[in-house]
């Protein structure tokens, strides 16, 4: 099955492909206003490069702390170990980020508003998606790729699949001997 592929290695966020975005449902990605163009927040590959790197940043903790640190039930864990996060009930009060052992909940990374990407799906048999088209890092393409935890492959949802590095611990004092 081909699914929406994003090299976070790769991606260096240059902003080509979020410029680009063909996301049918939202408006123009610049509109002109006195200041002069000003970007919109409705942008459909920019929430899934941040719902993609949240993803993989993520600890997966068993008890979940930021969860339980939610005063309004915007994030909840999913069984298969994902944080989901109802943008909606979310206040942007950063309790979950606080509570995050690991420090890795970056409320920049999941702004309060939202967009949804379509993954261009019915139109990816005519012509590629403007996020792929744009990007010169090839770092959004659109394949068939299996889950492939050893390459630190990983999917996410049903048309989205994700490669970056895999988090690895490392001894930065010398142990005792």
């Amino acid at each position: 099955m081909k699914r929406l592929f994003i090299d976070l290695d790769k991606c260096n966020e240059c902003a080509e492909c979020v410029v680009s975005c063909s996301y049918m449902y939202h408006p123009q990605p610049f509109v002109e206003q006195e200041a002069g163009p000003q970007k919109t927040a409705n942008i459909g590959i920019t929430s899934l490069r941040e719902y993609a790197t949240f993803a993989l940043f993520c600890r997966h903790c068993e008890e979940a702390p930021c969860v339980s640190a939610c005063y309004h039930d915007a994030l909840e864990k999913q069984s298969d170990g994902h944080l989901k996060r109802y943008k909606m009930r979310c206040t942007s009060c950063k309790s979950c980020t606080i509570a995050c052992p690991f420090g890795t909940i970056f409320p920049d990374f999941i702004p309060y508003l939202d967009s949804r990407c379509d993954y261009c799906l019915g139109r990816t048999d005519k012509e590629l998606p403007q996020c792929i088209a744009s990007c010169a890092y090839k770092a959004v393409e659109f394949k068939d790729v299996k889950e492939d935890p050893e390459n630190n492959i990983y999917l996410i949802g049903d048309y989205l699949a994700v490669k970056s590095r895999k988090w690895s611990r490392e001894e930065i004092l010398p142990k005792k001997k």
